[in-house]
């Protein structure tokens, strides 16, 4: 090995078992030597769990201690399941089997089944959601794509939770799900899809589980052997296992207890498919003489980032809050988070592509960047974005915008309302354009108010909603506009978005961020409304959206960013605020009570904030006007979206120029002219009001006042600050 590739990536394998423990932090050195009984590793974020346990598998294989063959290590997925056998082949401990419990279990399956049942293991389906769209036909029930994949996921909780068809009304209704269809129904289909399996001699994913735990239970003799071939288990990630999952554990080990599990309980944020956090938090109540280990020095984090982490969970509430771990950084000071508030979403989306193009830019990879958000849904306008920055992007975990199934076909049927729209009885009664569009998606599945629960059904809703938004922004920006210009700007959006796959920003959804790591962070889109997501009711489901963020936040190394929008889209309604997860952590908001005890309660250190997306950098940022917004004149708590934007009640004296105001609304009237728009499209009364009576001096001040985002700024923000300084727009254009 030459000193070239003699690096991290090619580390040299420890020559001794003791060389093994080198580098080991003291408590990562006391799971790494705890090699007997029971131990519970509590592990934070950040702070070396894989390390840890792949180190202790290695000691004790090195020192004698562990056969390898005799060692299994299971987790969650491939990827992490291949991180570990990589990272134990490193440390010299060859042989250990690291594989994710369906592949365990499906290995023991296929070698037992002919000893226990006979004959050969039937054939695994990779999909199921064929089957249960032939048990819907079976039972007469029409089903959509989108409710095919929700019953899907309906039957994938039952069977993990191991509930029964005939059990599954009562046990939706015991857990609080809220079922995407009746549950009657759903059990129905349940059992007419276990029918169809056992007809067709074929399994699912599921029953490799269900399979192995039956053939354990029944049969003691092969239960034995496979006792004798593993002798001591590894389990990571152990709050996010199943009650089926723990099962088969338990029969794996049988009245033995070399057991060793790590989790940390506040990273539970799968509950929806039926994993819990209680078999973590009650492993010392089945193992009263376990060695539990906490983690808690954060390696990946700076200490900015982790006081933020730490302030998310110090006002948690419920059993996994009871349990959390208060991190403690082990990096240089880094920046403090970044917290900003912009007008609309399409403002948001364009100041996060900027500050990323200035990342990149400054030499920070693109793949050491991550935009993540709670909902799929979110993705397009943070794809669009970016495509119009020039930043190449990659989408993890979720389809593009443009390629998901329903947006296709969205497309398509508007594309064919728009060539025959004549004959189309659809639209008979859809006067313009945001209605025609309404009433070509409805017979796609867009209603006026969302459905209920949270799977692919409301995700295939949302796609449908972000169209039919962006045919309103579109309709109000050019009068006139018809069906066909619509598609032409949608195909173009489509193409648009076109950029390499690798090397790019990652775009990801929180879930699907779990386990990774990035230099840069961008959380979008913490309002609420979205983080707390609307249809999380119950306090169980608030605090999971809570363990969500939490995730998020802790997947930055060094830089954060945290951002919301006020108002939907350009000029609407700013009646949206900041989640209810920062109070206490972003400037302008005060802390709660906060938990007795609580790690990070009433400590928390206060993040840098930008004013508004419109900042212009070089400038100091200022602190703008946060809810409740208070009347400037009299003092009074405004609530009306018009009061807001001229901070100060419609009945209280105004300061306005009037002359100001009516240079302003003769400057706007030629501007709608020349542009074919209503005139509150290029700014509403209230906002020329606000901007009368402020008299901005430059671009700062004008970007602070509500109403004006990035793209009026850019377009219409010398002739304004022309107009406020007594100058003709013209002049003002020519002196800039």
């Amino acid at each position: 090995m030459t000193a070239a590739t003699h690096s991290t990536l090619f580390p040299r394998v420890p020559d001794s078992a003791d060389a093994v423990l080198e580098g080991l932090d003291p408590e990562q050195r006391a799971v790494a030597t705890a090699l007997h009984g029971p131990v519970c590793v509590l592990a934070g974020a950040g702070t070396g769990k894989t390390r840890a346990i792949t180190h202790r598998i290695a000691y004790g294989v090195r020192a004698g201690i562990l056969q390898p063959s005799s060692v299994l290590a299971v987790t969650f997925t491939n990827r992490a399941a291949g991180e570990m056998r990589g990272r134990l082949r490193q440390l010299g401990a060859v042989g250990v089997q690291a594989r994710t419990f369906h592949s365990a279990a499906l290995r023991q399956l296929q070698y037992f089944w002919p000893k226990a049942v006979g004959g050969s293991l039937p054939r695994l389906v990779d999909r199921k959601i064929q089957l249960v769209a032939d048990a819907a036909a079976a039972c007469r029930i029409r089903l959509d794509r989108g409710e095919l994949r929700d019953v899907t996921a309906e039957i994938e909780w039952s069977k993990v939770t191991q509930t029964v068809p005939a059990d599954y009304t009562a046990a939706a209704a015991k857990s609080g799900r809220e079922a995407p269809r009746d549950p009657a129904e759903i059990a129905q289909l349940y059992a007419a899809y276990e029918e169809l399996k056992r007809e067709r001699s074929v399994i699912d994913f599921e029953d490799v589980l269900l399979l192995t735990v039956a053939v354990l239970q029944d049969r003691h003799d092969i239960a034995e052997q496979v006792r004798a071939q593993y002798q001591h288990f590894v389990v990571d990630e152990y709050q996010d296992v199943s009650p089926l999952q723990q099962r088969l554990l338990e029969l794996w080990l049988g009245d033995r207890e070399n057991l060793c599990v790590v989790g940390d309980a506040s990273q539970t944020i799968y509950s929806f498919t039926g994993a819990t956090p209680d078999h973590l938090l009650d492993f010392r109540v089945r193992h009263p003489g376990a060695t539990v280990v906490k983690l808690v020095r954060d390696y990946r984090s700076t200490p900015q980032v982790v006081r933020l982490a730490n302030g998310l969970l110090a006002q948690a509430k419920g059993r996994a809050a009871d349990h959390r771990l208060e991190l403690v950084s082990q990096r240089p000071a880094g920046p403090e988070p970044v917290f900003t508030e912009y007008t609309d979403e399409p403002a948001e989306a364009e100041g996060a592509a900027r500050r990323i193009r200035e990342l990149i830019a400054s030499g920070v990879p693109a793949s050491e960047i991550a935009v993540l958000f709670r909902t799929n849904s979110q993705s397009e306008t943070y794809e669009q974005a970016l495509a119009d920055a020039g930043v190449p992007y990659q989408l993890r975990g979720a389809e593009r915008f443009f390629d998901r199934p329903e947006v296709r076909n969205a497309i398509n049927a508007l594309r064919a309302a728009a060539r025959f729209g004549g004959n189309d009885s659809l639209l008979d009664d859809a006067p313009d354009l945001p209605s025609q569009v309404r009433a070509v998606l409805s017979g796609k599945g867009w209603t006026p108010q969302p459905p209920a629960g949270s799977g692919a059904v409301r995700e295939s809703w949302e796609s449908l909603a972000a169209l039919v938004h962006l045919a309103q922004d579109f309709a109000a920006a050019r009068a006139g506009a018809t069906l066909a210009d619509l598609v032409v700007e949608l195909d173009e959006r489509a193409g648009a978005q076109h950029a390499p796959t690798v090397q790019g920003v990652t775009l990801a959804s929180l879930h699907a961020a779990k386990g990774l790591e990035w230099d840069v962070v961008f959380l979008v889109g913490v309002a609420e409304g979205m983080m707390p997501i609307t249809y999380a009711k119950t306090d169980e489901q608030i605090e999971e959206e809570r363990r969500l963020l939490y995730v998020g936040v802790t997947r930055a190394r060094e830089h954060l960013h945290l951002s919301w929008a006020l108002s939907r889209s350009p000029g609407g309604r700013p009646n949206r605020r900041p989640s209810r997860f920062l109070t206490g952590l972003r400037p302008g908001s005060q802390a709660g009570a906060g938990r007795a005890g609580a790690a990070g309660a009433g400590g928390v250190e206060r993040g840098s904030w930008t004013a508004a997306a419109t900042a212009v950098p070089e400038q100091p940022p200022r602190r703008r006007q946060r809810t409740p917004a208070r009347c400037r004149v009299c003092g009074r708590t405004l609530t009306d979206g018009g009061e807001m934007k001229l901070m100060r009640c419609e009945d209280c004296p105004s300061d306005m120029d009037e002359g100001l105001y009516e240079r302003l609304r003769d400057w706007r009237g030629e501007q709608a002219r020349r542009s074919g728009q209503p005139a509150f499209c290029v700014f509403t009364d209230k906002t020329l009001i606000a901007i009368a009576e402020a008299v901005p001096d430059d671009e700062h001040e004008l970007a602070r006042i509500p109403g004006v985002g990035m793209r009026k700024l850019r377009r219409y923000g010398s002739d304004v600050l022309a107009l406020c300084a007594g100058r003709d727009p013209a002049q003002g254009q020519d002196q800039d």
